[in-house]
């Protein structure tokens, strides 16, 4: 007799998990807790994006956080969400926010854990305006002293030094992409089961691509090897490159990882002239770090411009990083140029 299943058969994130500890030594019960926990908060974020301009109280209106950026209420009401989902349990010693000033220590009498959570609660909340996709990143670290209050110190720490990275992405469909250091996969919730389902596992990224995400209105305060770059690509067929190439950009780093992961291209978010773009704008712990450990896990590449975001060690909480990312064909052509431009001539 054939058996029916819930999910048709596919696996939840709850069974990924437990069929991973057979291949990540790191995925133990505690390490699963911690990232149904995750998911939670996830979902809870998934169903207030989902309700729109309803989601928030009437009158109340978005203010200046102390990064000089527009804070959304939606921006407080997921970061609220995920330190409520993941503060209890027991998992974490402490957390890092693009919305929090300083790190987040568990506070008592919750039991302060083996890990360390970075995220960025609702990246991309301008496009809730116009009904767009956007979404929710992660990463986390082992903590240096489990049960100890961490230092601003211990969150200071490479990429490779990430046991997980992963995004959840609100658009027709929530989806959350996950890493655990063995290929990225991608589970979409059922609303009707309330579960992260598997449907997309060991995501690829092709070598080569004809398509880039770039903020072309930026163009004037390009560094020249960048500006390069585009112009060749723009150039199409006539060009040196001898191909056409589309360009594509929806202001939301997690939309554009999550189309490059789907379908390939590169993503270029570089420094420029700007005053606050001189070291680029995207955070390295809480926006690099974690998608770049999602590209590299798909077979893609991940640069500041000149070399491997991942081995790059932050030296403040939200530092921000210039960030180039997708195929690797694309992404060392980038690195090559910016390096070449700043080679003094002999």
């Amino acid at each position: 007799m054939m058996r029916s299943s819930p999910t048709g058969g596919r696996p939840t994130l709850a069974q990924f998990l437990i069929e991973s500890r057979r291949e990540v030594a790191q995925v133990t019960g505690e390490f699963d807790g911690l990232l149904t926990d995750i998911g939670l908060a996830c979902k809870a974020i998934a169903l207030q994006v989902s309700r729109g301009v309803l989601a928030t109280p009437a009158g109340e209106t978005a203010h200046t956080n102390a990064h000089g950026e527009v804070q959304r209420p939606l921006d407080v009401i997921s970061n609220e969400l995920f330190l409520r989902a993941t503060e209890w349990s027991g998992h974490l010693a402490g957390m890092v926010s693009e919305e929090l000033d300083e790190p987040w220590v568990v506070p008592p009498p919750y039991v302060r854990g083996n890990y360390l959570l970075c995220f960025d609660p609702l990246d991309g909340s301008s496009n809730i305006d116009v009904n767009m996709s956007v979404g929710s990143i992660f990463s986390v670290r082992r903590a240096a002293r489990a049960g100890d209050v961490p230092t601003i110190d211990d969150f200071l720490r490479p990429g490779t030094e990430q046991v997980c990275a992963g995004y959840a992405v609100y658009g027709p469909a929530a989806m959350l992409v996950l890493t655990l250091g063995q290929g990225t996969h991608a589970f979409t919730l059922d609303p009707q089961l309330g579960e992260w389902v598997l449907t997309h596992p060991r995501l690829t990224i092709a070598p080569t691509t004809r398509e880039f995400a770039i903020n072309a209105s930026n163009r004037r305060h390009w560094e020249p090897a960048v500006a390069q770059y585009v112009e060749e690509c723009l150039a199409g067929e006539a060009g040196p490159r001898g191909v056409n190439f589309n360009m594509r950009w929806i202001a939301s780093l997690v939309a554009e990882a999550h189309r490059i992961l789907m379908r390939g291209g590169v993503f270029l978010y570089p420094a420029d002239a700007r005053a606050g773009y001189e070291q680029g704008r995207l955070r390295l712990l809480y926006e690099v770090h974690p998608i770049a450990m999602l590209i590299e896990q798909a077979g893609g590449w991940a640069s500041d411009g000149l070399g491997r975001a991942m081995d790059v060690t932050p030296a403040s909480l939200h530092e921000r990083r210039p960030f180039v990312f997708g195929a690797q064909a694309e992404v060392s052509r980038v690195e090559r140029m910016g390096r070449e431009a700043r080679t003094p001539e002999c």
